[in-house]
């Protein structure tokens, strides 16, 4: 099926670009509105990240995001340009130390959005996989 990607500057602003994006794939591949909401906060909160925390905010760093519909799956692939990170050892956002602070709930928030999440090129690359059916 048809691939479809974009790469922008690493710039929190770009998010815009992003939900675009995903409305394309809304589109492109009749996603249900519940699969969408799903996909557009898991593929947002990945951008994010591979701007704020994989590229460090520096706008001469890119972020490429895709999307690709194999059989009855959907696979978003984000990557930065970053060194990765340690995602085996996150804190848990749930934890009662852990419940008043602001950040720390990106990853928690993907994996329970996403069906599958595939950590690649030592956390740089994200692949999150949505069941279509």
């Amino acid at each position: 099926m048809k691939n479809i990607s974009i790469e922008i500057p690493s710039l929190v602003e770009n998010i815009r670009i992003v939900e675009s994006f995903v409305d394309n794939a809304k589109e492109e591949y009749s996603l249900t509105d519940d699969l969408y909401g799903n996909i557009m906060i898991a593929v947002i909160e990945s951008v994010n990240n591979a701007i704020i925390h994989g590229n460090k905010s520096d706008k001469a760093k890119n972020v490429l995001l895709s999307a690709n519909l194999h059989d009855e799956q959907i696979v978003f692939t984000v990557s930065d340009q970053g060194n990765g990170f340690d995602h085996q050892n996150l804190p848990d956002p749930t934890a009662p130390e852990n419940i008043e602070k602001v950040g720390g709930r990106g990853i928690f928030l993907i994996k329970n959005l996403a069906d599958e999440v595939n950590f690649k090129s030592d956390g740089s690359k994200l692949e999150l996989t949505f069941y279509l059916s």
